[in-house]
């Protein structure tokens, strides 16, 4: 990084000097770290214009509707590679050779299967709790099994928690399903793919062979790309927040976890579908494109447009053709998707959408795909989670390969100033 200098006037004091830092890509970037020792702090609701940590991972860039994932557009990812290779990426900084690949894909295939015991632990939950509960509660207690590789400053330990834990989040989310419905829960198969494995294990059972769609399988390998990483988002910064303490990596992914289940991040495929289901029918379409273009009508259109991106979502290229894929294979008769796609044929040529740039997003296309699928909407969070823990692990590898500070944010108060205690019997 090169550095330039910010002078920072503040009445009543002497001029603070800021170094300047300009990253590989993206904006220049204020240093305030020094502000504390001048008796001073800033105020960013939402930090959502401070950079909290240097990162070399995933990158950006909104206004162009660009994502790139160690110097690769996603676009390329998605189309080119597989999920597992993506992985490597993160986690390593460059892509594998074959060698490297084929040695990656076997250790992770090595750790698919989840202590015995494990299957115990379902046991304590009740058959109708949400899977992500379930998932919550399962990823925290992996330390309590798996307490032999939990030296966070011992880089092997670090590459073995990372292994099991790629190689058992699809075991783990497919377990939740199951014990959700009474079903026996499926071992994994080594012999198939990352993605078929996770399909095998999700509608497998013990009486019959799985046969698994090459289609559905590659667009559920494309799901988990997609969703692989997306910078410091809500649950990655928590993820680096608890790990900044030191926390063993299985409660850190577990914090992560927690995060995304908030309907303001990870639940957003979901209510893709809520929103189609209120909608209910073709008919009404234009009656509720009226009601999304009212500014005083609370109704809002969702999987269309995104916080981070201001152009088209670079995810949804890839992933619209993914789901015309799969709609085409299982000839899916549902009025639900039918009218998921006449959404998607107004959004795309209306002009009052064109001009808002609100296109159709990862999560409207995602959520689609995996209904056809056949996978519940309690089930979607549960496979973006399963998608994000290489992210979640990618960055906190980063953080804590390299010196760091546990996080410590600080707050404007707002609220009373020092006052004397008055007994209760004195009080008014």
């Amino acid at each position: 990084m090169t550095e330039k200098k910010a002078i920072l006037k503040v009445e009543g004091r002497e001029d603070l000097e800021l170094p300047i830092h300009t990253p590989t890509l993206g904006q220049d970037v204020i240093d305030v770290s020094s502000l504390t020792a001048n008796g001073i702090f800033t105020f960013d609701p939402g930090f959502t214009s401070t950079a909290s940590c240097e990162s070399k991972i995933t990158y950006i860039d909104g206004e162009k509707g660009q994502l790139l994932h160690r110097g690769y557009s996603i676009e390329e990812l998605a189309s080119k590679s597989d999920y597992l290779e993506v992985c490597y990426l993160l986690l390593n900084g460059e892509l594998p050779s074959a060698e490297q690949k084929a040695e990656f894909v076997s250790t992770v295939k090595n750790h698919t299967m989840v202590h015995e015991q494990i299957r115990n632990f379902f046991n304590g939950f009740r058959r109708d709790a949400h899977p992500m509960a379930i998932m919550c509660g399962v990823v925290g207690a992996l330390s309590a099994f798996y307490h032999d590789s939990l030296d966070i400053n011992d880089s092997t330990h670090r590459d073995v928690t990372a292994f099991r834990l790629i190689a058992k989040m699809p075991t783990i989310a497919a377990m939740c399903y199951k014990y959700g419905l009474g079903q026996p829960l499926m071992y994994p198969r080594n012999d198939l793919g990352y993605a078929e494995n996770f399909l095998h294990m999700m509608f497998g059972n013990p009486c019959e062979d799985s046969e698994i769609s090459p289609t559905l399988a590659r667009a559920m390998d494309r799901i988990f790309i997609l969703h692989a990483d997306h910078e410091q988002n809500a649950s990655t910064s928590t993820v680096r927040l608890a790990g900044s303490s030191g926390a063993n990596p299985f409660a850190c992914i577990a914090a992560g976890i927690s995060a995304l289940w908030g309907p303001a991040h990870g639940g957003a495929n979901e209510a893709v579908l809520k929103m189609l289901e209120e909608i209910g029918d073709v008919s009404q379409i234009e009656t509720f494109i009226a009601k999304a273009k009212d500014k005083n009508d609370p109704f809002k259109l969702m999987g269309f447009g995104h916080r981070v991106y201001k152009n088209y979502d670079p995810r949804a290229t890839v992933m619209r053709e993914s789901c015309h894929e799969v709609l085409a294979e299982l000839g899916v008769n549902d009025p639900q998707l039918e009218l998921a796609m006449k959404l998607e044929e107004i959004a795309l040529n209306d002009p009052y959408f064109k001009e808002k740039k609100l296109f159709p997003n990862v999560d409207f296309y995602s959520g689609i795909i995996l209904k056809a699928i056949g996978i519940p909407t309690s089930m979607f969070t549960v496979i973006f989670a399963l998608s994000r823990t290489v992210g979640w692990i990618a960055h906190w590898n980063e953080m804590i390969s390299n010196p760091y500070k546990i996080g410590r944010p600080r707050q404007l108060y707002t609220g009373e100033t020092e006052r004397s205690f008055v007994p209760v019997n004195e009080r008014k």
